[in-house]
């Protein structure tokens, strides 16, 4: 693909013409096998999760390439608004927050319900991006220049844990730490914070909730309550060994169809998959997983740019750590934390962050030649 170096000043069918088509091929093709496996879910029916899924993906795409084909300095020019805007949405959700599942983390706007932590992912790699973008070397080099960024990290996520919602706390966390180290951050500092953490674990247990130490609980021993806290890990081990090599077919996973999988539509949607293809119909997710998540590293290396080179790599962190963590998790390598699979799992919010990320990254790829100055000017 042909390198555009001057990408503000072309016609927008010469910016269709020269968009990464491979990476949205990418997006297209695992979106389309969640609506299937969401199809074979609902018991072979559109409803109640497929159509809706269906129409979600077309209207998120829109709005994907939307923003693929803008100029990449109108979200380093607004991307501080953006996270406080995010950042006011958790406030609110605090104050009046829809509850469900035990947990405070939607706004119910009538028409659509909306979890600011999920786009929170994305404003948060973005104002961060644009904080490292303005800082020479020398900047980064001094601690105190570092305290604004650690803020803009501690305010969503302290939000986020009051929700309580800690995986995605942890998501984020994980997501601002390499933004920090892409930006210059020395490894040492991370070393420092990481032993803090780990002095403070005895203390951290003991502010968890009750469901939470059940979870860590229930993953070291998931087997002490089978029909209780161990029942969702377990059944999801039976499905993917069912599965076997090749699976048992479309719509035919004893699992899912005969409703022994708990949350089949959203947080273990991968195990659907895996019993109705084997291993290789869950390789093949993971390969396409696997590309795509390269492309994002390619265009974070090729940006010339630092803004884009850090908000690229910040987004396609963000992208692989859904991906791990869903997978970790269904697998019974980590506790189940409701983390969805990305642009698979049935979810209005989850998706649309996924897919405004991939735009971004889209639109990143568009102007990696443009040199940006530290003050958002083109050079």
């Amino acid at each position: 693909m042909s390198r555009l170096t001057t990408s503000d000043r072309l016609s927008l069918p010469e910016k269709i013409r020269h968009l990464n088509w491979g990476m949205v091929a990418l997006i297209v093709a695992i979106g389309l096998i969640g609506i299937a496996l969401l199809y074979s879910a609902g018991g072979k029916n559109w409803h109640p999760w497929a159509e809706p899924q269906l129409i979600r993906f077309a209207a998120g795409l829109c709005l994907m390439m939307v923003i693929a084909l803008s100029d990449m300095r109108w979200w380093l020019h607004y991307a501080y608004p953006m996270y406080g805007i995010m950042l006011f949405l958790l406030v609110v959700v605090e104050v009046m927050g829809h509850i469900g599942m035990g947990a405070q983390r939607w706004i119910n706007l009538g028409f659509f319900v909306i979890q600011p932590s999920e786009l929170m992912k994305i404003t948060l790699v973005l104002a961060l991006a644009k904080y490292f973008h303005s800082l020479s070397m020398e900047d980064i080099g001094q601690p105190f220049k570092l305290l604004p960024p650690v803020a803009m990290v501690l305010a969503p996520v302290g939000l986020v844990l009051l929700q309580p919602n800690l995986g995605t706390a942890t998501l984020l966390t994980l997501a601002s730490a390499a933004v920090f180290f892409t930006g210059g951050v020395r490894w040492w500092k991370f070393v420092i914070v990481i032993a803090i953490a780990a002095a403070i674990l005895p203390i951290g247990w003991h502010h968890l909730h009750d469901y939470q130490k059940a979870r860590l609980m229930t993953f070291m021993n998931p087997g002490a309550d089978p029909l209780g806290r161990g029942y969702n890990i377990l059944q999801s081990k039976i499905a993917l060994g069912s599965g076997g090599v090749f699976g048992r077919g479309f719509g035919q996973g004893t699992q899912s169809q005969l409703q022994f999988l708990p949350e089949k539509h959203t947080d273990f949607i991968f195990v659907v998959l895996a019993e109705e293809f084997g291993m290789f119909g869950a390789l093949f997710l993971l390969f396409l997983y696997f590309l795509l998540i390269a492309y994002g590293f390619i265009i974070a290396l090729t940006c010339r740019n630092q803004f884009g080179r850090l908000a690229a790599f910040g987004l396609t962190v963000t992208f692989f750590l859904y991906v791990f963590v869903n997978v970790a998790m269904v697998t019974g390598t980590i506790p189940v934390v409701g983390i969805p699979l990305p642009l698979v799992s049935y979810g209005g919010t989850a998706m649309l962050t996924l897919l405004i990320g991939c735009g971004l990254l889209l639109s990143i790829s568009l102007h990696r030649d443009l040199r940006i100055s530290r003050t958002g000017a083109s050079e």
